[in-house]
């Protein structure tokens, strides 16, 4: 079981701890909490999650015991996909230093090893509240069908010193401005340069990946020349 008492001691930062064996998604569990009238910070965290949730509706697998599962809640007046890529880049740091290899992050929220998902992160505005949810596989395999590209860390991390490190550095992200973050994070993109499919209601849009502009929004190009910027949505690499 993991230790919240380990977590709270490595944390550089005011939240609730709240640690769970077993539950259906730490976002579904924070979104119960905060209808429920918490209206306290918040880091949830659990072994394994039966019903992780990711961006688009997609599901997160969660084993248990091969990767950290959690969600940090905030306080926040800050836009969703900033918040969302100051995570992504507060995240990919952390993993960088405790790797010691280079990542990429795929726009908006996905971060990559290796050309193998390792890392998803799902934001959730709820009233007055911002929902970070992030799982990374440090050793998980054997992922089903439904996980595309996915891949893990291969590291045996001590998983609350790690839980505590991602949550110090994703709620001190949150303060930043977009151009505190914003050249990290174009230098981690992994689509800039790219072929890519833009995806709406299952449509696939073939486009071209410019690169990320400075509010953090993907700069796209049509293949009619149609130039565009994007601030949310899915999107894809086009294979060659």
């Amino acid at each position: 079981m993991l230790s919240a008492e380990k977590i709270k001691n490595a944390l550089e930062i005011p939240v609730e701890v709240r640690v769970f064996e077993s539950i259906d998604s730490t976002n579904t569990e924070a979104k119960r909490l905060i209808k429920s009238g918490e209206k306290r910070e918040m880091l949830i965290t659990a072994q394994t999650q039966t019903a992780g949730r990711g961006r688009q509706g997609k599901s997160f697998y969660s084993p248990k015991d091969t990767g950290i599962y959690l969600s940090l809640v905030l306080n926040r007046e800050t836009p969703e996909a900033s918040i969302t890529a100051a995570a992504a880049a507060a995240v990919c740091k952390t993993l960088e230093q405790l790797t010691g290899r280079e990542l990429q992050i795929k726009w908006v929220n996905d971060i990559y090893l290796d050309g193998k998902k390792v890392c998803g992160i799902l934001t959730e505005v709820l009233g007055s509240a911002v929902i970070i949810g992030i799982g990374i596989n440090l050793t998980t395999s054997g992922f089903p069908e439904y996980v595309e590209n996915g891949g893990s860390l291969g590291i045996n991390a001590d998983r609350e010193e790690l839980i505590s490190r991602i949550a110090n550095a994703v709620y001190k992200a949150a303060f930043l401005k977009t151009e505190e973050f914003i050249d990290y994070y174009r230098s981690r993109s992994m689509l800039t340069g790219k072929k890519i499919y833009l995806i709406e209601n299952n449509k696939k849009t073939p486009a071209f990946a410019l690169g990320i502009s400075k509010t953090g929004a993907l700069e796209v190009m049509l293949e009619n020349g149609e130039r565009f910027s994007v601030s949310s949505g899915d999107v894809t690499v086009r294979e060659e």
